[in-house]
């Protein structure tokens, strides 16, 4: 790529791992076990998102959610990863071939981030160099989390490549002023994502993670 990249900063969910319709089949199917009914599609748009962000649109829409509701959807979810969840194809190999630093900055909070980067055994590859959004004031599509994870790098904007499968998660690599490269290797990717990817900044699209190396060198 025509600018030097001194670290790449990987989004999780559905670029990493595989996670995207586990997490938002159990989102759906458990709101509307709880008297909150949303069509898995729709909850599909809300992904690259924090939980804090959709809760409150949610919130917005239905009424306060009972506590309950979350606590049961977070263990039902975290089961079915532990029984299902797999990493990206040529996730472990992109990331060792890079040579250059490389983190995590996920719209998840840390304890979802270690149960999922650990069942699929990729946390030895970036630890400690795990960024949530929990950290920051706003979520994607905000900088905030970009910005956050390229300070604690020692990194400036300008010279971070963030690899993204959603719109918004693409929006807020580009209002950090950082490349962006949008994926769309992932389950949950239909026959028009790369299009969303493109329109919301993204320049270029990759289906494959190895071919996140071959950009870099």
């Amino acid at each position: 790529m025509e600018r030097t990249v001194d670290l790449v900063v990987f989004d999780c969910d559905g670029v990493l791992i595989d996670s995207e319709l586990i997490a938002c089949r159990t989102a759906a199917e458990t709101l509307a076990e709880f008297g909150f009914p949303i069509p898995f599609d729709e909850y599909l748009g809300f992904v690259g998102r924090s939980a804090r962000d959709i809760q409150a649109e949610l919130e917005g829409r239905f009424g306060p959610m009972p506590p309950a509701l979350r606590a049961a959807e977070r263990e039902r979810l975290f089961a079915r990863f532990a029984a299902e969840l797999q990493a990206m194809p040529e996730a472990a190999e992109t990331v060792a071939a890079l040579a250059r630093p490389v983190c995590v900055a996920s719209s998840s909070d840390h304890e979802r981030l270690a149960l999922t980067l650990g069942v699929t055994g990729l946390a030895p590859l970036f630890r400690p160099h795990v960024f949530s959004a929990t950290e920051v004031e706003r979520g994607k599509p905000a900088p905030d989390l970009f910005l956050h994870a390229a300070r604690r790098m020692g990194v400036p904007p300008a010279a971070c490549l963030v690899v993204e499968d959603s719109p918004a998660g693409i929006a807020a690599a580009v209002a950090a002023g950082m490349r962006a490269v949008g994926f769309t290797g992932g389950s949950h990717c239909g026959p028009s994502h790369a299009d969303r990817l493109r329109t919301a900044g993204a320049e270029r699209i990759v289906d494959r993670l190895g071919a996140v190396a071959r950009l870099v060198g």
